[in-house]
């Protein structure tokens, strides 16, 4: 297996790398912070990045999508790590698109993927419903109510909940707490009455939601797949979310390595440059060979994603973990090496670091993949 990129992917890699630096750099991250911004990204660029045909990415060609797969998506997050870029892209284009197309029926896939692959819909995935990422753990009722559902019930830490118009959410229409069965996904648009959306703004300047649904009553049309026969559909989307995490991670991890090593090289000190002193020569080798495990660790999740997303889980997970631990060395060394200046905002490793660190909680942080690892594995 080749697990290096063709030409096509490194095509794709460097025009987003291109587009992303001149429209979506870190610089807009701050002003969107600074300004409180209601959605946390800007509506001009998300259209125009969507007008290049990204966020089809993963959508089917039948449904308007590029039909590629989870190697151009990982092509993709890298750059989105590298410049910090406030996009809704690994929510409603990678996540809730393949949530849909791994449980949704054809008219259900119909109705949403072509307007996620346009940018005119916002989806994202609801799972979570305390502080650690547990999906089976999920208490959010479903019950059934004549021909449809009532949804009663809480969701936080929803990626870019706030402005989606499509809300994939998790809920346990039968089993108990714990249990992988029973376990349902529905697909309910911004407006279901009895849906509350309360907007919240994380460590990294992105936001998030959380849900609280009262008693919300749903059509039958609105449930994904069978009933109680969410949850492969679920871990499928999920780990489609934890590669593209782990390709952001590694995003941001090579962006703070090379400015890290440019400091290195024009920062002088005792009269010589800090680069040639041995303990930073030996500090700056040690992270570029994590960065590198971490890139092929990735990079075989990812093509296993491709190959069979069924059964990539464990090298998904390693995938993530492992990034998630390089990408918090490279900006504790970034932040070291820069002395006092780096804990400053004047500079940008602290908006990288609290990036990594949301990243890396996210679905799951390393301990929590090491931990799925060693169940899959039997221990």
């Amino acid at each position: 297996m080749d697990l290096l990129l063709n030409e096509e992917q490194t095509l794709l890699r460097d025009s987003a790398q291109g587009f992303l630096a001149d429209r979506a750099p870190v610089a807009q991250l701050r002003r969107l912070r600074d300004a409180h911004d209601a959605a946390g990204h800007d509506a001009g660029t998300w259209s125009a990045f969507c007008a290049l045909g990204y966020a089809g990415v993963l959508v089917p060609e039948a449904h308007g999508g590029a039909g590629l797969g989870a190697v151009e998506m990982g092509a993709l997050m890298g750059p989105i790590g590298r410049n910090l870029s406030a996009l809704p892209f690994l929510a409603s284009s990678v996540v809730a698109a393949t949530a849909l197309r791994a449980a949704g029926d054809e008219a259900q896939q119909a109705a949403w993927l072509p307007r996620i692959a346009a940018g005119d819909v916002i989806a994202t995935l609801a799972v979570d419903e305390g502080a650690r990422h547990r999906p089976e753990a999920t208490a959010l009722r479903a019950e059934r109510q004549g021909a449809g559902w009532v949804l009663h019930g809480a969701k936080t830490f929803v990626p870019d909940g706030h402005v989606a118009s499509l809300l994939i959410v998790a809920a346990r229409s039968g089993g108990a707490a714990g249990d992988t069965g029973g376990i349902s996904l529905f697909a309910l648009p911004r407006a279901t009455a009895g849906l509350a959306v309360e907007r919240t703004v994380m460590a990294d300047a992105h936001n998030a939601a959380r849900l609280a649904l009262d008693h919300a009553a749903v059509p039958a049309a609105a449930l994904l797949g069978e009933p109680g026969g969410g949850w492969a559909a679920l871990q499928r989307a999920l780990d489609f979310g934890r590669a593209g995490a782990a390709a952001e991670l590694l995003g941001i991890g090579d962006e703070v390595f090379e400015r890290t090593l440019g400091y290195l090289k024009q920062r002088r000190q005792f009269g010589r440059l800090i680069g040639e002193f041995q303990a930073l020569q030996h500090r700056m080798a040690a992270l570029y060979i994590d960065l590198e495990l971490a890139r092929a660790a990735l990079a075989r999740a990812l093509h296993a994603l491709d190959a069979a997303p069924a059964q990539a889980a464990e090298a998904v997970a390693v995938a993530k973990a492992k990034c998630g631990r390089a990408a918090t060395l490279a900006v504790q060394e970034g932040v070291q090496m820069h002395g006092g200046m780096g804990m400053t905002d004047q500079l940008d490793f602290g908006l990288f670091m609290q990036r990594a660190r949301v990243l890396d909680e996210l679905w799951g942080d390393a301990g929590c993949q090491m931990d799925r690892l060693a169940r899959m594995r039997g221990y």
